[in-house]
């Protein structure tokens, strides 16, 4: 099975309806399915955090570092993708994809093992507010544990080359390009050269890529916050959102509509390629 029928396979098991309130039976089996994907590579590790009266989870997969990368306590970095998704919608671009190139990610870095220690992460209730992500957070600020940099895989199969068919929160019109075919990496100031580099890796493989830094936790352009990187941005990590950029292109965001056939998976699949030898250049 190649690349692109490993991310579809994914993707048919991951985009149905699994909203946690409303589609609970969807949302656990989706859970599942992670938790049995990463148990392939290691122990999963459960994060638990309370909402009201409900439980939920975010299931985590550690992988080492290269053995002789080991002894020298690298901090790790931390990819995550959201599992969670609104009602009514089988929410493919949002995020099906995310979590397929997780898995993939998880299946790569298991085999050969990045420079970096490397802690895959499915968040879920990212809908509702950044939750699993915000409480995650929170956990490892307290516990003063270091991160070689946080990677958060938002929406990263749909486009557009039709030219208008990429919005900005302005100004930013101005300085990118008015076709929605380019992965968006958009990080806080640490994270610059990080930027630059992965942008460059994932051209490699024909795929556009266009990397935005935003200043002050991104609080000047709240769009760049709508994920789960933004409460690492706000515990003070450097973290990166990559993204499709949702709803500034994608006219299925949050609707029926956002199903695998809207996806464009040769550039989902370039993606994911580039990616991987992006992160094995950090």
């Amino acid at each position: 099975m190649n690349l692109k029928e490993r991310l579809q396979t994914y993707l048919r098991e991951i985009a149905r309806e699994r909203d946690p309130y409303m589609a609970t039976a969807g949302h656990f089996f989706v859970q599942e399915y992670i938790r049995q994907q990463f148990a392939q590579w290691g122990s999963v590790e459960i994060h638990t955090f309370e909402v009201g009266s409900k439980t939920c989870q975010n299931l985590i997969l550690n992988l080492p570092a290269q053995a002789r990368k080991q002894k020298r306590n690298l901090p790790p970095i931390l990819i995550a993708a959201h599992y969670d998704a609104v009602p009514g919608t089988v929410a493919a671009d949002d995020n099906a994809t995310g979590v397929a190139v997780l898995l993939e990610l998880a299946r790569k870095f298991a085999v050969e093992p990045a420079r970096y220690p490397l802690r895959l992460v499915a968040f879920d209730m990212e809908e509702y507010g950044l939750l699993g992500s915000a409480d995650y957070a929170a956990l490892l600020r307290q516990q003063k544990q270091p991160l070689r940099l946080m990677l958060s895989l938002e929406m990263l199969g749909y486009t557009d080359s039709t030219p208008g068919s990429q919005s900005y929160p302005p100004p930013l019109e101005r300085f990118y390009p008015n076709r929605g075919d380019f992965i968006g990496l958009i990080g806080n100031l640490r994270t610059i050269p990080d930027l630059i580099s992965m942008s460059r890796s994932i051209r490699k493989f024909g795929i556009s890529s266009q990397w935005l830094p935003v200043p002050n936790r991104g609080l000047i352009v709240r769009q760049t916050r709508l994920s789960d990187h933004a409460p690492f941005w706000d515990a003070g990590y450097p973290a990166i959102m990559v993204t499709d950029t949702a709803f500034l292109r994608n006219p299925n965001y949050h609707k029926p509509s956002d199903t695998i056939t809207s996806l464009n998976l040769d550039f989902l699949t370039g993606v994911c390629e580039g990616l991987e030898i992006a992160i094995r250049q950090l």
